[in-house]
C-alpha cells in the first residue's frame, strides 16, 4: 500500500528559515518530501510542500507537530490528505506561456482566467505582480498554461487577445519552447 500524502500549506511574515524549519520538523518525523514550491508575495512567505507520511504517523499528530514548531514564528499551517483518485487527468496539450503587461485595475487576473477556463486551459503556474501606476512594465502577469489539443486554437487565441485588448492588456502568447528559447538569452 502507498504512503499516505499530504500536502502542507505554510503562511506567514516572510524571514530567513522558514523553509529550514518545514523541512526539519518533516525529517525528524520521517516524512518524505516529494514536492516544494514557495514564493514571497510582497513580504509574505507562501510555501507548499507535498510530503508522504510513514507508516504510523496520522495528518493530525504532523499538523499539530509542525503548529507547535511553527505558530511562535507567527506562522500558519493548513494540512490536506492528497487521494489518488481525486488527480485530474489532463487531456493531451501542448505547454504554453501567456504573458501581459498594462496599468494596474481590478479585475486583470479574473478576466484572463475566465478565458482560460472557458477553453479547458489548465494553469500550471502564475506569476502576477502590481506596482500601480499606468507605466504597463510595472504591472505583469505570466501564466504557464496546457492548451487542450483538441480545443479550437484560433477561436481560444482570438478570445484570449480580444479579452486582454478589452482590459487594456499588451498580451504575448509563446509555446513555452520558444518562450524559454528567448528568455535564455
Amino acid at each position: 500500500m502507498p504512503a499516505e500524502k499530504v500536502l502542507i500549506s505554510v503562511l506567514g511574515s516572510d524571514r530567513p528559515g522558514i523553509v529550514a524549519a518545514v523541512s526539519r520538523v518533516l525529517s525528524e518525523n520521517e516524512c518524505n518530501i516529494e514536492d516544494v514550491s514557495q514564493t514571497i508575495l510582497q513580504s509574505e512567505f507562501a510555501g507548499v510542500f507535498m510530503a508522504s507520511l510513514p507508516e504510523g504517523l496520522s495528518m493530525e499528530a504532523l499538523e499539530s507537530k509542525l503548529t507547535a514548531h511553527l505558530q511562535p514564528m507567527g506562522l500558519a499551517v493548513l494540512l490536506r490528505p492528497v487521494k489518488e483518485s481525486e488527480k485530474y487527468q489532463a487531456p493531451p496539450s501542448q505547454p504554453f506561456v501567456i504573458t501581459t503587461f498594462g496599468p494596474d485595475r481590478l479585475g486583470l487576473v479574473a478576466g484572463m482566467t475566465e478565458v482560460m477556463a472557458r477553453f479547458g486551459v489548465n494553469i500550471k503556474n502564475l506569476r502576477a505582480a502590481f506596482r500601480g501606476g499606468s507605466d504597463p512594465r510595472r504591472n505583469v502577469m505570466i501564466y504557464e498554461v496546457d492548451i487542450p489539443l483538441h480545443i479550437d486554437q484560433q477561436a481560444f487565441r482570438k478570445a484570449l487577445r480580444q479579452r486582454a485588448d478589452d482590459l487594456g492588456l499588451d498580451l504575448s502568447l509563446q509555446h513555452r519552447d520558444i518562450f524559454e528559447a528567448v528568455h535564455r538569452i
